[in-house]
């Protein structure tokens, strides 16, 4: 397993998704030794929380990249979906409401940029 940060920024969304697991269940196997009292190092135990952390972090940069990558048409139709979902207050309302901020935000800069561009 990969711990430098700069391996992980080398891998594919896949593979990233595919070490994420492999870590997860490692760390799930490492609580499991911890319960039963074979757990030889404990510091094991933070070590794979920290890979988990570092992994979850760079899967949510690319994701956010892409979302900036999007043309204002797609944001916009992301916004309108996002705010019937908003409308609806279902469960999951906080983090519906964060995605909604964070489009509506992307989506005026990008309006607000092709707008300089045509003047």
């Amino acid at each position: 397993m990969p711990s430098k940060l700069k391996d992980y920024r080398g891998m594919s969304d896949e593979q990233l998704a595919l070490t994420l697991k492999d870590t997860e269940k490692h760390l799930f196997q490492l609580r499991f030794q911890s319960a039963t009292d074979r757990l030889e190092t404990p510091s094991e135990i933070r070590k794979a929380r920290r890979e988990i952390a570092r992994l979850r972090t760079l899967q949510r940069e690319r994701e956010l990249a892409k979302l900036k990558d999007l043309p204002a048409e797609q944001l916009a139709t992301r916004v309108t979906s996002l705010s019937a979902k908003h409308a609806a207050a279902g469960p999951g309302k906080r983090t519906t409401f964060r995605q909604l901020k964070r489009v509506r935000g992307l989506h005026a800069a990008k309006v607000t940029q092709a707008q300089k561009g045509a003047k």
